[in-house]
């Protein structure tokens, strides 16, 4: 996925997988090089797969995959995604710290599907980059590496470092390069064949709109929800929202309760709790600083609002082996 590619075609694309990667990112990548290919009549693109040992890998589905090479097999390469799904600091070992350096050194161009930047950032390789990722897991992104720039943009294609939200918009992503490299015409081509209605540009918004997501288009209950979202650390008062909203508290109440059938004290709660959760689940923050992450002032008052929102303390979620909770996690 380099912008700069000068050497003779194919140009090789590697996949590193590691365990429950994310299957539609991986195949979202890949299957527009493969079309591109046909379509132009000529190899552009070539890919292998590339797993820790070489042996099969399972993705988050319960899929597994073969894969071509392990990553002592592989020493040059023009461009390495690494696809991960949940957790994927804990498959960062020894070996495969030494191999990431290894190919950087070598001018390799590094990138993450989903939370494929967890790694690489862990990995201390996305000093003075700007990444994105699937918009659940900025979050926790966030909180464990401050230090680095993120986006909530679809992709980011950079020269040293690319990273995309994961999902279709590893395709949107994929698409971006063939037209850079090889024009516009073959990647709309490429798009028509996919049934992709439009190509993307890195700046589409991930979320749908809050309009879509909500139901209802009253613009002082949409604002009053943007000003919640932006400020799930340290939350505002419900008569700031009203006021910055452009209605009395009373006013905000009857919204709440038209328009989304709860109170804007419950949806703001929850919010936060969702919120909490994520970080439980995506980051080694102990349980008092997620919560603080989240606006909570005291670890009493936050495992109760937990445990009343979820059936199972802050401490229950942290420590189930998955780290999953009871919650299903997204493909």
């Amino acid at each position: 996925m380099r912008l700069d590619y000068r050497g003779a075609l194919p140009e090789t694309v590697g996949y590193l997988l590691l365990p429950s990667f994310s299957m539609m990112a991986f195949f979202a990548a890949v299957e527009p090089l493969r079309i591109a290919n046909r379509l132009s009549g000529r190899p552009l693109f070539d890919w292998t797969l590339i797993s820790e040992d070489g042996e099969p890998v399972t993705a988050s589905n319960g899929m597994t995959l073969l894969v071509d090479q392990a990553i002592g097999e592989v020493h040059d390469l023009p461009s390495l995604a690494v696809c991960s799904g949940f957790a994927p600091e804990q498959h960062l070992k020894r070996p495969l710290l030494a191999w990431l350096h290894h190919l950087d050194q070598a001018g390799c161009v590094l990138g993450g599907l989903d939370t494929g930047c967890f790694l690489l950032a862990a990995a201390g390789l996305l000093g003075g980059e700007r990444v994105t990722l699937h918009w659940e897991s900025l979050p926790a992104f966030r909180e464990r590496f401050p230090a680095i720039a993120t986006s909530d943009e679809l992709f980011e294609l950079g020269t040293r470092r690319f990273s995309c939200a994961g999902g279709a918009a590893a395709m949107d992503m994929a698409l971006e390069v063939i037209a850079r490299r090889h024009g516009t015409k073959l990647a709309i081509d490429v798009s028509e064949q996919l049934v992709h209605e439009r190509m993307r540009t890195r700046d589409d918004q991930q979320r749908m709109s809050l309009v879509r997501r909500l139901g209802t288009h009253n613009r002082r209950l949409i604002e009053a929800v943007a000003l919640i979202e932006r400020h799930l650390e340290e939350p505002l008062s419900l008569a700031e929202v009203a006021r910055r909203s452009g209605v009395s508290p009373r006013q905000l109440q009857r919204l709440f309760e038209q328009h989304l059938a709860t109170s804007p004290r419950r949806w703001y709660l929850r919010r936060r709790l969702e919120r909490a959760r994520q970080l439980l689940e995506e980051t080694d923050l102990d349980v008092l600083a997620a919560g603080l992450a989240c606006g909570f002032t005291s670890s009493s008052s936050f495992a109760r609002a937990f445990r009343a929102q979820f059936g199972m303390s802050p401490r229950e979620v942290r420590n189930r082996p998955d780290g999953s909770g009871s919650k299903p996690r997204r493909a």
